[in-house]
């Protein structure tokens, strides 16, 4: 797949069919359905997610396809469990005596009793970047489900037309291209919709602008406290939702420290705005945290967590954020954060980071281990 940060130009009169048809397309995997990939080079191919495979499921989407099932997963959780080194994104493996549901499950539920045994008579290729394969994954990690996916190539004859095919079969079907160009189109159709003031304790002088996208999704946050300046570097900080810290006042995380101290420092300075994103998990989404929080429990730290899902280990995107500041009037900023990606991750979005501003807090002894791998395996500044 492309790098997520890279912008993808695309005619702004296919932005509403793209989120739209990859919208539908995310709502039929999440219940499990099958839908159809157009693949760029004329390789079309059924997909559904692998969390919702079942003996009965596998039997349609072969039925329906041709030839027998595969699976995508990401390279990351093809590495964990030991299938060999490979960088690509994305690999497809083939089990010559066929898949099966408990199969499937065990492959791709990092819950499952590691490690898992593999057949000797399992094949892995690497999936081509812009395929249907890849793309599937990428449905899979918008869905917030677990990033693997059942792909059969669709090689029946009757499906020349897939358009009409997919009408005939009441199925959804979208290109893999507007799935490679999702995040970004979304990101780009940004929309200031409401605002209003919220007055907040030690932050009287607050306003709230929600921003939506288009296609009707998750609405980010601007929290914007006295009048900032946009001719001046305005305090910033970019923060992703965390329910279990935010709302719940986890001791997993420093995530609810870091939002309140961030709007007092604000309110201290006279003036700036937090960004209050969407990305809980650092994208992954919360049921696929909550999994994470098992896996550490485990034993695994924060980073292998992500890993053993089969995610990378932060899947943010900072688009999103560069949209909001760019409709405030904002390209310069005092960046508070100890996290240098999100420096580099607002620069390849032309918002010019003047100043890192330190934002730590102290451990406890629940997050002490998840405070030190932010430190010493994401580079984390403290």
């Amino acid at each position: 797949m492309p790098h997520r940060s890279e912008s993808l130009s695309m005619p702004a009169s296919r932005e509403p069919a793209t989120i739209l048809a990859v919208d539908r397309a995310v709502s039929e995997l999440r219940r499990g359905r099958i839908i159809a990939l157009r693949g760029s080079t004329g390789h079309d191919a059924l997909v559904q997610a692998a969390e919702a495979a079942t003996p009965e499921a596998l039997r349609e989407i072969e039925e329906m396809g041709g030839p027998p099932p595969k699976i995508a997963i990401t390279g990351k959780r093809a590495a964990v469990l030991k299938l060999g080194e490979n960088q690509a994104k994305v690999v497809i493996l083939t089990v010559r005596d066929g898949l099966t549901a408990d199969f499937v499950s065990d492959l791709v539920e990092p819950l499952s009793a590691l490690p898992l045994p593999i057949p000797i008579s399992i094949a892995m290729e690497e999936a081509p970047p812009h395929g249907c394969e890849s793309a599937a994954v990428g449905l899979t990690k918008v869905a917030r489900l677990l990033p693997a996916a059942i792909v059969v190539e669709l090689r029946n004859p009757d499906a020349d037309d897939l358009a009409a095919w997919c009408a005939r079969h009441d199925m959804l079907m979208v290109d893999a291209g507007d799935v490679f160009q999702y995040e970004h189109t979304a990101s780009r159709t940004l929309r200031r919709v409401s605002e209003a003031r919220v007055p907040l304790a030690g932050a009287e002088q607050t306003r709230i602008v929600a921003f939506r996208p288009l296609d009707g999704g998750l609405e980010h946050l601007a929290i914007i406290i006295g009048d900032p300046d946009p001719a001046e570097p305005v305090l910033t900080r970019l923060h992703s939702e965390c329910f279990t810290g935010d709302l719940l006042g986890s001791l997993r995380c420093d995530c609810g420290d870091q939002l309140r101290a961030a709007i007092a420092e604000i309110s201290r300075n006279g003036s700036g705005m937090l960004l209050y994103l969407a990305q809980e998990g650092r994208g992954i989404g919360l049921v696929n945290k909550l999994r994470a929080y098992e896996l550490q429990d485990r034993g695994f730290d924060t980073i292998d967590a992500n890993e053993q899902l089969g995610f990378d280990a932060d899947e943010r995107v900072y688009a999103p954020a560069a949209m909001m500041l760019r409709q405030l009037g904002v390209s310069r900023v005092r960046l508070m954060t100890n996290n240098p990606d999100k420096v580099s991750g607002l620069a390849r979005w032309n918002v010019e980071v003047t100043e890192r501003v330190s934002h730590s807090f102290p451990s406890n002894h629940h997050n002490e281990a998840y405070l030190r791998t932010k430190r010493v395996r994401g580079g984390h500044l403290f």
